[in-house]
């Protein structure tokens, strides 16, 4: 048996000591922490969320283990009735146990009023081989029978116990999924589990684990935390307050500018450690085989393409156009869909130059999102396009969802579409943060194979186009190649595929949709044959040379 005991007097019994014994606790505020100012928002954001597992993403001294140890403290100190129950952590190291141990102790003078002492005890840990080994660890108990404890991060440590688990810097322990397996048992009676790191690393479990949360794999709540975000929520403030400069926003500004520089060219390890973006994060996210895999033939993919004349034919001529595109090309597909099943779409807008793509998902009882439709326009007039949608979601079976790009020119085809589907429609501003939270699931259905495109060219180059752009899954704002037509492309229908998936994991209702007809009644001179089909009579529907 291998003794590792260390020397029990290295901390002080006395918590009036402590400020000055344990490193970091210097930091904590003599103030009520709850006081307006104290608590930045993302701290009060994670100590909001009472989900049984969380993640706090994060990049360094944006005070979360901070704000975790506030809360711990009130567990540690409530009553059962109060829901007080005991606190584990677990940190990647000694001395960031010490630290915790010493905010928790600094938080009960001030919050719960109680002089606790901090004990460093030993026990024996029991190793996998029947060895075993002497361990130190931190215990501080409250007056309401429960304690907070500071362990190793030896998983055999801690199956079997019971209360909430912080693991803390987790993508720094040995083996994370084994500790994570060692504290899963204490969900089945109540317990609770944070997670708290910043990265270390692409292939690291920690992201890995981040990336299946995404992909609503696993039962954790994902707080994304960069330093920026601590930074405008009144970090540096609150760095000034303590020590006694005076505050201004370009002053804040080179603060900032200055940690960056110090980094030098590591700039990877900067954005891992600041903005919570693994390092190699960068490159494709997808390799052929993996978008090849997910692909079958069959499977109809309508292109639409006006020349720029078109936008100034009559509407009479422009309105009979669409129609014609509609009927001849889009509604023997949409006859063909299955009634049984619920049907999504997504939609990336463009007007010019890119293209417009709707995608078309039905989900099968297999939970599979297959694609049944895909339609491309391009250089298509704004009304013709609303018309093309409109024909393709009054005709979805059970329509589901859809999701449309908000962004710029397209916030006005999205705010239709909301006009006429209701709840079903969700319109999307591509941001960052919508990129962060939504990419990782439709990637990590291609791994899954629970999803199936088209086996075509341009869809393949579309999604090869998804590339890890500072550590967020997007097509590069500068990306551009050449389809099968010669035209550019920008990764369109990877963008609308991206669209109707995050649609199809929405918690919305379904409904058949009733045409009012008032479509067809503004079409002047055009009459109806029945439920689908529209007739032109004699009105003209191209002109020689026009498009």
């Amino acid at each position: 048996m291998v003794d590792d005991t260390p020397d029990l007097e290295a901390i002080s019994r006395n918590p009036d000591d402590l400020p000055d014994d344990l490193p970091g606790v210097a930091d904590v505020p003599d103030d009520d922490p709850f006081a307006d100012g104290v608590l930045m928002k993302h701290q009060r954001d994670w100590l909001a969320d009472e989900s049984r597992m969380k993640i706090a993403e994060k990049g360094r001294r944006t005070g979360i283990t901070f704000a975790e140890a506030l809360g711990d403290t009130l567990i540690a100190a409530a009553s059962r009735e109060d829901g007080g129950d005991n606190v584990l952590y677990i940190g990647d190291t000694k001395e960031k146990g010490r630290e915790f141990i010493g905010y928790v102790a600094k938080f009960a003078k001030l919050i719960a009023k109680q002089a606790v002492q901090i004990e460093e005890f030993v026990f024996e840990d029991q190793q996998a081989d029947g060895s075993s080994r002497h361990v130190s660890a931190f215990r501080i108990r409250f007056k309401s029978g429960y304690r907070v404890e500071a362990l190793s991060s030896r998983p055999a440590n801690i199956r079997g116990l019971q209360g909430v688990v912080v693991i803390d810097e987790a993508a720094f322990h040995k083996d994370v999924h084994e500790v994570l397996d060692a504290v899963n048992a204490l969900l089945i009676w109540g317990g609770k589990v944070r997670v708290i790191s910043t990265h270390n690393g692409v292939l690291n479990p920690f992201n890995e684990l981040i990336r299946e949360a995404r992909a609503k794999k696993n039962l954790f709540e994902v707080h994304h935390i960069p330093f920026k975000a601590a930074v405008e929520n009144g970090l540096y403030k609150r760095l000034c307050r303590m020590k006694g400069w005076v505050w201004s926003k370009k002053a804040e500004e080179d603060w900032e500018a200055g940690i960056r520089k110090a980094y030098g060219t590591r700039t990877s390890k900067m954005h891992q450690e600041l903005d919570a973006i693994p390092a190699e994060a960068e490159g494709a996210a997808l390799t052929r085989v993996q978008i090849e895999s997910c692909m079958e033939g069959g499977i109809p993919v309508v292109r639409w393409k006006l020349a720029d004349a078109f936008k100034s034919a009559p509407p009479g001529i422009r309105r009979a156009e669409q129609i014609v595109f509609c009927n001849d090309k889009l509604l023997p597909i949409l006859k063909k869909l299955n009634p049984e099943r619920r049907h999504v779409f997504g939609e990336d807008f463009a007007r010019s130059g890119d293209l417009t793509s709707i995608v078309v998902f039905e989900i099968g009882r297999d939970l599979v999102r297959r694609c049944v439709l895909i339609v491309e326009m391009r250089n298509v007039p704004f009304d013709q396009q609303r018309e093309v949608l409109y024909y393709v979601g009054d005709r979805l079976p059970k329509l589901s969802g859809g999701a449309l790009d908000a962004t710029g020119n397209g916030q006005y085809l999205a705010e239709k579409a909301a006009q006429r589907y209701g709840a079903t429609i969700v319109e999307v501003k591509l941001s960052q943060s919508w990129y962060l939270t939504n990419m990782p699931p439709y990637i990590e259905a291609f791994g899954d194979r629970t999803l199936i495109l088209p086996r075509d060219e341009d869809i393949l180059n579309d999604h090869q186009a998804l590339a890890y752009v500072g550590g967020i899954i997007k097509v590069p704002d500068d990306h551009r190649n050449k389809g099968s037509d010669g035209f550019d492309r920008h990764g369109d229908t990877a963008i609308a595929g991206a669209l109707a998936y995050f649609a199809s994991r929405q918690d919305l209702p379904s409904y058949e949709f009733i045409s009012s007809g008032e479509m067809t009644r503004q079409l002047s001179g055009l009459g109806r044959d029945d439920d689908d089909e529209i007739s032109f009579g004699s009105i003209p529907t191209r002109r020689e040379g026009l498009w």
